[in-house]
């Protein structure tokens, strides 16, 4: 029963961390752009983004940019078989150089977490338990 219960509240969780992309439940320009640029890259069998860059708008550099677009900070979880034989270091260098047009424009800071489908599975498997 406890387990059923802490599945449920993890996706309801996941559900409205996926949903929110920002304050009006739309993708902006650099969100669209990470998701399109990662589809194509990377043909991920998973793909979350999530704008968290209203939880960085006190921060010094993005108040000097007057609280940024609204777009400067995301968590991005991928799931693909291209990582296949990767290290997490090459992984998050290829994101990066991926997005490097939306990096030098503003795009403060990523969060990323990239798995293989099999370490996707292992990971979810684990937390069945």
């Amino acid at each position: 029963m406890l387990r059923t219960t802490r599945s449920v509240h993890h996706f309801l969780w996941r559900l409205h961390r996926t949903m929110a992309t920002n304050e009006s439940g739309s993708r902006g320009p650099v969100e669209t752009a990470i998701h399109d640029k990662l589809t194509t890259l990377l043909q991920p069998s998973q793909l979350t983004i999530t704008n968290e860059s209203h939880l960085h708008r006190h921060h010094s550099a993005m108040r000097a940019q007057g609280g940024g677009d609204g777009e400067t900070h995301f968590d991005v979880q991928v799931i693909s078989d291209a990582f296949k034989g990767m290290t997490t270091l090459q992984r998050h260098r290829m994101i990066y150089s991926a997005l490097s047009d939306e990096l030098a424009q503003g795009l403060h800071a990523l969060s990323l977490k990239t798995k293989t489908p099999q370490e996707g599975q292992r990971l979810a498997a684990g937390q069945a338990k």
